[in-house]
């Protein structure tokens, strides 16, 4: 690989991706809305360009670049919480866009297309997460995540083009959503603002974005055309001991409330990835510890 095209690139695993390929001396692309106050997270280098074009607009972006390029993440998503998990009209639409940016990849020159899915596309599952394990998207979200890793494969065989697709689930570090679970716990307590939490019993799988990054780069040079992977640390661990590790290193004097909160009527209590296969086709491991990846939040 020597030049790389990212969508989405402002977000935990996105940013880290821009500077994983930069460490491997690869160009990128960064394709970005213009004008959002996010777009300065993007990573700076000579090895970097920007072109602006808005997801919407995927269908109609031409390349002028004078270049052709080798692989394209697809990580542009648009309603990945609250409310607009259910937006149907505009879960629907991501899955259109998915597919321009699958045609769009084409007309940049790229041999491989790999796209973001995620854990949501599962439903609730008591075991480890395969990439053949039985789905049953419970969300608008995990049901379009779903189609597009789907729609997008096939598109990709049409246009001639390699595909793969990957199921991300519970990725923190710089740049995460102020409302996951890490970042909004390590904000609260950098206020000294008492978390709450429900008993915290569940079983979940957390990795860092620059070992997420690491993976989508693996797999983008790696990784096997027609394959789903899941990705995350292959190591679960109840929710509790990651609240109390987060506690302990960023402010070990305020209150933990766990069990303020009840478990939602869906609450999914399991949720490790199984990593085998990524890591048989690309030599992907983990690296950084959870006690580790919380320190790059300070």
């Amino acid at each position: 690989m020597k030049r790389a095209v990212i969508s989405g690139a402002t977000g935990a695993i996105g940013t880290a991706l821009v500077n994983e390929l930069i460490k491997q001396n690869i160009e990128v692309l960064v394709i970005c809305r213009e004008g959002s106050e996010r777009n300065e997270n993007i990573p700076q280098s000579e090895l970097v360009t920007r072109k602006y074009c808005d997801l919407k607009d995927f269908a109609m972006l031409e390349n002028d670049t004078g270049k052709e390029y080798d692989v394209f993440y697809h990580l542009a998503w648009m309603g990945t919480t609250g409310t607009a998990r259910n937006d149907m009209t505009l879960q629907n639409n991501n899955v259109k866009y998915a597919l321009d940016a699958v045609n769009l990849a084409k007309r940049l020159g790229c041999k491989r297309f790999v796209g973001a899915g995620s854990q949501a596309e599962y439903g609730r599952v008591s075991g480890e997460l395969k990439p053949d394990t039985p789905v049953m998207p419970e969300t608008g979200y995990g049901i379009a995540k779903l189609s597009a890793g789907f729609m997008t494969r096939i598109e990709a065989e049409k246009v001639g083009i390699e595909h793969i697709w990957i199921r991300v689930l519970s990725v923190y570090g710089p740049f995460d959503a102020e409302n996951s679970m890490v970042m909004s716990t390590v904000n609260k307590l950098k206020n000294n603002i008492a978390p709450e939490f429900t008993p915290g019993e569940q079983i979940w799988d957390y990795l860092h974005s620059f070992d997420a990054a690491r993976a989508f780069y693996l797999a983008g040079e790696k990784g096997v055309s027609g394959k789903t992977y899941v990705l995350g640390s292959g190591n679960g661990r109840a929710l509790k001991e990651y609240i109390e590790i987060i506690g302990q290193t960023i402010n070990p004097d305020c209150e933990i409330k766990l069990g303020a909160i009840k478990y939602d009527e869906n609450q999914v209590m399991h949720l490790v990835a199984d990593i085998t296969e990524l890591t048989s086709d690309t030599g992907f491991v983990p690296g950084i510890g959870f006690e580790d990846g919380i320190q790059t939040l300070l």
